[in-house]
């Protein structure tokens, strides 16, 4: 079995894979459950300032987007940092340290943006044992409105002074969650590594509102004939997250930057996806809140049978296909494939030549009998009928030899050639 020990900026867990802040570590007897069913580390819920607790609502708190199965594909949220006392989470926090001391527990954080109020919880949280703080920079409702959360987050003067502030007051490593609502996650990250941030994490949640009430015409949830936008997470957001975090790894301000990955985490597979794209440990959310915690053990031995499959230690993972994400003007426009469809295999249910008929370029042809057939002279190769094919495998892209000719186009395949440098750009032939 691989070793799966996690070392992320000097905090050891015995696995990559973190709770996320959210519901599921909301106290002491969630986070207890988590670590008897294997999770490596967790991302206490917000803590606030000393003093009134927040206020919920006391209605519904999330909207659900399903897929045709009712498999959860996105859940929409609109809770707040935590509404129990400081005092009871820093007890409960202490607590839960010193019994599982091999375990990762980070506190997330978000108060005021003064320097005051962010020195006072550092300073209420020094004796807890934890092993880091995360500063929640992305929460898009609630706390927003209160000038926190993303209010912070998408200002990157803002985020630079604050990193400054708790590296400042407090020795912890510190971990700057990043919010997905703004043009360019790059800049957030910059700012984060100026102030002296030890890793970013992202993304927290999106910016939504996933449905309506038709007979309420009121968003939902909905709060007394009321709703609001709130905070979408899930695995309809692993693509999102997944260019975010390619895009603070390879770029060269943020490279090297240790970052954690967050969004749509629901097995192993998706787990490795974000390490290869420069993630050091993944935290997980919705997919806990969908299937409990003992999904962990899944994503563990999952994760586990794939390193030894490949002869690979989880530090060879980590960054691996980062070199491999480029700008689209690098993409090779010499690169040819046909669609090629296994006729033992397929089941004839027309749904290649239904897209390909009617929204794409008619390279399939029906013959008697329902027996479909690629066209090769009117095929680009866009792969919508290997994406709609119900049958795994049974259409796939083969890659013409260089020198074959395209039937498409009369031309032999080339060399690699990109935009830069194709004939058909204006400023390639200018620098000719």
């Amino acid at each position: 079995m691989a070793d799966l020990r996690s070392n992320f900026i000097g905090i050891k867990s015995p696995n990559p894979f973190w709770l996320a802040s959210a519901p599921p570590t909301d106290k002491e007897y969630n986070v207890r459950r988590a670590y008897e069913a294997g999770w490596g580390g967790v991302v206490w819920k917000t803590l606030g300032s000393e003093g009134p607790p927040v206020v919920n609502v006391n209605g519904p708190r999330y909207g659900v987007i399903h897929g045709a199965d009712r498999r959860v594909l996105g859940i929409n949220n609109i809770e707040l940092i935590t509404d129990r006392p400081l005092e009871v989470n820093l007890r409960e926090i202490k607590s839960v340290k010193r019994d599982y001391p091999d375990r990762a527990l980070i506190i997330s954080l978000m108060v005021p943006c003064d320097e005051d109020s962010w020195r006072d919880i550092l300073h209420r949280i020094e004796d807890t044992g934890a092993d880091g703080v995360e500063l929640n920079f992305g929460c898009p409702h609630g706390m927003a409105e209160r000038g926190m959360g993303s209010a912070v987050g998408q200002v990157p003067e803002y985020i630079e002074m604050v990193t400054r502030w708790v590296k400042k007051h407090s020795r912890m490593p510190c971990i700057v969650k990043l919010t997905p609502n703004i043009t360019d996650v790059r800049k957030p990250a910059e700012a984060a590594k100026r102030g002296g941030a030890d890793a970013v994490s992202l993304i927290n949640t999106i910016n939504s509102i996933t449905s309506v009430d038709l007979d309420l015409f009121a968003p939902q949830p909905t709060i007394d004939g009321k709703g609001s936008h709130g905070g979408y997470c899930g695995p309809a957001v692993k693509p999102i997250a997944l260019n975010m975090v390619a895009e603070i790894a390879r770029s060269a301000e943020t490279r090297g930057l240790p970052i954690s990955g967050i969004g749509g985490v629901t097995t192993w597979r998706d787990a490795a996806e974000f390490m290869a794209l420069g993630a050091g440990n993944v935290q997980v959310c919705t997919a806990a809140m969908t299937y409990g915690f003992k999904i962990v053990q899944e994503m563990i031995s999952g994760l586990s049978d794939y390193l030894d499959g490949h002869g690979m230690e989880l530090s060879d993972l980590i960054g691996r296909a980062v070199p491999n994400v480029r700008d689209w003007q690098d993409l090779n426009l010499n690169y040819v494939t046909k669609a090629v469809i296994d006729q033992d295999a397929c089941i004839s249910c027309g749904r290649c030549y239904a897209a390909c008929e009617d929204t794409s370029h008619q390279a399939i042809a029906m013959k008697p009998g329902r027996v479909f057939e690629v066209i090769e002279e009117e095929c680009v190769a866009c792969n919508l009928c290997v994406d709609v094919c119900p049958v795994e495998n049974c259409i796939t892209m083969r890659e013409l030899e260089i020198g074959e000719i395209d039937k498409r186009t009369g031309i032999p395949r080339g060399e690699y050639a990109n935009w830069t440098s194709h004939p058909n750009n204006p400023m390639a032939r200018a620098a000719e």
